[in-house]
Parts: C-alpha cells; sequence; structure tokens
C-alpha cells in the first residue's frame, strides 16, 4: 500500500513506465508521482476558481511527467476533458460534453493529436467523440450501429469500458442493461451502412447495474472482458470472458473471479492476466480460463504495477510476493 495523500474516490490511473504515474478521483483530485510511488503529490484543481472541485475524474492519461489528459464524469457539462503540459500546475479546457442528457465513460489515446471518447446514450445512441487536431476540433459518430436499447449503457468505473486500436483496427466497448451485456465493434472497411455492430453477450449478467465493466488485450486477437453487476460484489458467476477472434465470439471463464469486477489487463512480465474490483483482484496465467484470488481490498482501477480504489487507495504490486504456482 501506497500513502496518496489523499481521501478521494480514486478512479483513474496511468502508469508511464512505473516510475511516473498518474491517478485521479473525485473532487477534482489528480495525484502524480515520478519515484514509483514513494511520493504521491496533489495537482493543482482544474478550474479550481469554478466548479472544479464538484468534478469527479474517471480518467487520466499521460505521455510523461508533463503532460497528461484527465476525463470527467457527470451528467451534461459535468463531462469535460481537461490537459496539461507543466506537470499540472495548470490545466486547460479541451472539450465540455455538449449534450446535456450525456455522461461520458472513458477516453482513449493515440497520441496528442488523436483522442476519442465514449459516452451513455443520447436519444437512443451511444456518444462518441473525437478529435484529429488534439482537441481544437470535434466530431460526433451519427452511425445507427450504436443505437441503443432500453436503459443501456456503458460503465465509467475504471476507464476501460472501451477499447481502441490506433494502429491497424477497430474501436470496441463494452455495454450493459437489462436486456444483456454487448460488445460493440467498429469496422472501418466495412462497406456496409452502418459500421457499428454490436453483439450480445451471454457470459455476463442482465440488470441496470450488470454487464461489461472493462475490456483488454494480450494482442488484437486475444481479449478479455471482465464485469458483472456492481450491486453485487460478491457474485462470481458471470464475471469474466475470453475471445480467441478479436471479440467476435466469447467464453466465459470456467473458474471465474471470486467477484465483480471493473479492471482488467495483461502484465506481460508475469505472463499472467490481472483484474481487480471491489472486492478485490484475481490472477489468471491460462488466458482467463481460471482465475485464483491475489486479495480482498477494495478497488477500482489498474495501471500495472499500480491500482487504485476509494478513500484514496493506492497500491503497487510486489510481483515478488505472487506465489509461483497461483
Amino acid at each position: 500500500m501506497q500513502d496518496s495523500g489523499s481521501g478521494a474516490g480514486l478512479r483513474g490511473i496511468d502508469s508511464v513506465d512505473g516510475t511516473v504515474a498518474w491517478a485521479s478521483g473525485t473532487e477534482g483530485t489528480v495525484l502524480r508521482t515520478t519515484d514509483g510511488g514513494a511520493h504521491w503529490t496533489k495537482c493543482a484543481v482544474p478550474d479550481a476558481d469554478k466548479d472544479g472541485a464538484t468534478l469527479d475524474f474517471r480518467g487520466v492519461q499521460a505521455w510523461d511527467a508533463n503532460t497528461a489528459i484527465v476525463m470527467a464524469s457527470g451528467p451534461g457539462d459535468k463531462s469535460r476533458l481537461y490537459k496539461t503540459s507543466d506537470g499540472c500546475k495548470t490545466w486547460r479546457l479541451l472539450f465540455a460534453n455538449p449534450d446535456k442528457g450525456g455522461f461520458w465513460d472513458a477516453v482513449s489515446v493515440a497520441d496528442q493529436s488523436n483522442l476519442m471518447i465514449l459516452g451513455d446514450p443520447v436519444d437512443g445512441r451511444f456518444s462518441v467523440f473525437e478529435t484529429q487536431d488534439g482537441g481544437k476540433s470535434w466530431s460526433k459518430e451519427k452511425d445507427e450501429g450504436l443505437n441503443s436499447n432500453d436503459k443501456e449503457g456503458a460503465f465509467a468505473a475504471s476507464n476501460s469500458s472501451m477499447l481502441v486500436n490506433w494502429i491497424d483496427g477497430p474501436a470496441v466497448f463494452g455495454a450493459g442493461g437489462p436486456s444483456g451485456a454487448r460488445l460493440f465493434y467498429q469496422c472501418d472497411t466495412c462497406k456496409s451502412r452502418a459500421q457499428w455492430t454490436a453483439s450480445t453477450i451471454p457470459c455476463f449478467p442482465r440488470g441496470q447495474a450488470a454487464g461489461i465493466f472493462s475490456l483488454n488485450y494480450r494482442d488484437w486477437r486475444y481479449l478479455i472482458a471482465v464485469g458483472g453487476d456492481y450491486t453485487k460484489p460478491n457474485e462470481s458467476s458471470g464475471t469474466a470472458a475470453r475471445s480467441s477472434d478479436g471479440g467476435r465470439h466469447w467464453t466465459a471463464s470456467t473458474i471465474p473471479p471470486h467477484g465483480y469486477r471493473s479492471a482488467v489487463e495483461w502484465s506481460k512480465s508475469l505472463k499472467a492476466w490481472i483484474t481487480a474490483g471491489t472486492n478485490g483482484s484475481d490472477i489468471s496465467r491460462d488466458d482467463g480460463r481460471t482465475w485464483q484470488p491475489l486479495d480482498n481490498g477494495n478497488w477500482n482501477a489498474l495501471s500495472l504495477p499500480f491500482i487504485v480504489g476509494p478513500k484514496g487507495r493506492i497500491g503497487r504490486l510486489d510481483a515478488s510476493a505472487i506465489p509461483k504456482g497461483n
């Protein structure tokens, strides 16, 4: 465990290289470390002279010790994107949600020019915003393949409900609701009218608070999805699935994580997957077929080797403490 110096609920974490990392959360909180987490410092609050202290920063993406963006999730223009280039001494507003009924769930970056934002449905369609000029101008997808089901939404638990292959592939995102979990898949080369398609993933439970919460990849053919129902943190069934064909087909884990999970990541050094949620974390050494518990902490988001949770919780993975046979 590390001393964050904050009591905020942390849901955003991005490790640049294991030494430099950024975290974000409630009450306009942004934290930064440049020494591997030995010391975390609190950044200036974006728009502190206005309503910055009321913002909930669910996502953070960084390039180095000086440059990062943070995404606030909230109703309407409480969903915002800010950028710093001076080590978080000052912030510049890049974009505020133009949809009064919207709510942002995730942000993905290719570089400082190309960014994509996923938001909950507005007027029956998921909101996907893109910029190719660093936020000077934004376009909103109008594709009918983004049409949503009744009471369907994405989840902003860890800024990982959306994955974007910026090099040569699709964007994908997970969602959930009473009609079941769905995976939305973008096809840039498709000639059909709809560039986005959605498929139901029956591995996950149905419900207003249930579905796919996080996606990650080992490579762009092998994906892991985790989730469940966040109102049932100790329910293990329907919390993880794997795909070996880029997300086209999914198989539920034989032994799932030991509860609802909001984040998942592949560790190249450990050759294992790690997933975490509000009742702990788990590890899989067989590509998500089976999972074994690591701890019983309260967590929200992962960016290895760091993990964050409520009340300022930050931990750093001690790989040497993981049993080899686990």
